[in-house]
């Protein structure tokens, strides 16, 4: 069972950083890290949001559980210019990687999207965005 904001946050980095560590790498930037984009190389950004917490088990408060609620924000940045597959392709990987999957008491719903992002952020990228739901038991 998840008991902490941070083993929520080491489920979801964990997942994105074995996938994107396979063939093709791609690097990965996550929350309050400093990165400096690649100049024509795809990269993927990490967010994620906690929501709504409630009482999941009505024990005393040391035993009992609550269930958080959140979403895990995927940004993807490809070579502007040149179409969307390679977007795409790598959207595909995030997709799989969370789509109505539970890892050690995180259930993550089907994911969103790519979503095209316009203007991206930095703007010499092609931006979308896939997003996926989440439901941690935290103790």
């Amino acid at each position: 069972m998840t008991s902490t904001y941070n083993d929520v946050r080491a489920v979801v980095e964990g997942r994105i950083a074995t996938e994107m560590a396979s063939s093709p790498a791609i690097p990965v930037v996550y929350a309050n890290s400093s990165f400096t984009p690649p100049n024509t190389d795809s990269w993927v950004q990490v967010q994620l949001q906690f929501n709504d917490n409630a009482y999941f088990t009505l024990q005393a408060p040391t035993t009992g559980f609550n269930r958080q609620t959140g979403i895990v924000l995927i940004n993807i940045f490809t070579k502007a210019g040149v179409g969307a597959g390679a977007n795409y392709t790598i959207a595909e990987r995030v997709k799989d990687l969370f789509d109505r999957v539970t890892v050690n008491s995180v259930t993550f719903d089907p994911a969103s999207g790519p979503l095209t992002i316009t203007p991206s952020a930095p703007e010499s990228y092609f931006q979308t965005q896939v997003s996926v739901t989440f439901d941690a038991y935290l103790q």
